[in-house]
Parts: structure tokens; sequence; C-alpha cells
């Protein structure tokens, strides 16, 4: 479970941290790098969309990358985990909603993008991230779940030395469905952290 901080004050986040959180996201570079200053006993994951001109900070802050869905943005992130000498696990965002959603890789498009990837020394494909449409109905995000995990069954049959072991999906409204669906990732911001 990657509790999702976007807007959460620090003791906040120590208080969840205290509770055994030990995964923590962020969807903006500049929103992280105070907390992850001094919040340095977890594992930090960027989870929001990424730009290019942000790829080496993010390299620098973050311990995991969900959002990878272009070659130009691979190849940023491959250039920042060169200068800092590490090996960045990274997923590849599956846009599986069409023109409604702004970032995401279309399925059609996967394949290839993880032949690409694959040649990059510094990052490590570890799996597929995407964020379902919210519904008043949990219920109808399960097809895209499903959608997913045949994606990666598809793209480790056509790519044999590829272990996507990492399937990162699911909300606060509809993780259980996710998990239902073979989600290994959650990402949980509001039902930790927003005040009943």
């Amino acid at each position: 479970m990657v509790g999702v901080t976007k807007g959460v004050g620090l003791e906040q986040i120590q208080e969840a941290i205290s509770a055994g959180l030990n995964h923590l996201g962020e969807n903006r570079v500049q929103e992280a790098r105070e907390k992850i200053f001094h919040i340095q006993n977890v594992r930090w994951h960027m989870v929001g969309h990424l730009q290019s001109n942000k790829a080496k900070e993010a390299v620098r802050l973050f311990h995991f990358i969900h959002s990878v869905d272009s070659l130009p943005l691979a190849q940023e992130i491959e250039k920042g985990a060169t200068l800092f000498g590490k090996e960045v696990p990274v997923l590849l965002q599956i846009n599986l909603q069409g023109k409604s959603a702004p970032f995401g890789v279309p399925p059609e498009s996967a394949d290839a993008l993880v032949k690409e990837i694959s040649r990059l020394k510094h990052l490590k494909l570890s799996g597929l991230m995407t964020i379902a449409p919210l519904s008043e109905d949990p219920g109808k995000t399960r097809p895209y779940f499903r959608r997913l995990w045949g994606l990666k069954e598809t793209l480790e049959e056509e790519n044999s030395s590829l272990a996507l072991h990492t399937l990162s999906m699911g909300m606060s409204q509809d993780f259980e469905i996710a998990v239902e669906e073979g989600a290994n990732v959650v990402r949980i911001g509001r039902a930790i952290f927003e005040k009943k």
C-alpha cells in the first residue's frame, strides 16, 4: 500500500508512519521535495505525471517511479540515473480510458515502448500502472483492472525476458476491486488521510 500524501502535512504523515505505513507517494516533485527532506525512513513513490524536465530531480528524490509513459521521459530518467549512479525501478503507465485521460501510453503502443525501455541500462521495468475512471459505482472500474492484467500477461508472453511483477492499480474508492483483479500495489490517499 502506497499512502498518497498530496496536500497532507508532515504531522499527519508521521502519524501514518507510526501506524505502520512505510511506502509514501507524491504526485508532484516540488511538493515531495520538502516532505522527503523531513521524512527519509520510508520508500517514496512518484505516482503522478512526471514532466521530462523534472526527471533528474525525481530520480534523486524517489525510490520508484510509477508514471513512465513515453520514450523521451524514460531517456531523461536514464540520464538522471546515470548521473546519480543508481538503478531506478519504473512502471509503464497505461492509458485504458482513451482520449478522456491525458496521460499514459495506449495499450497498443506498450510493446514497442517496453522494448525501448528494456535497452536502458539504469531503468528496471518492474510492471504496469493505470488509473481507472472515477465512478460512483466502483464495480465499473473492474474491466479496466482486468484489461491491465491481460496486457501484463500479453507483454510477458511477447518478451520472454520480461517479468512484470508489479501491478499498480486501484485508489481509495476502488482498491478492493483492483486487488481482486491482481493489483499488488494500491495508491491510497483519501481513505488514509481524510478526516472522518
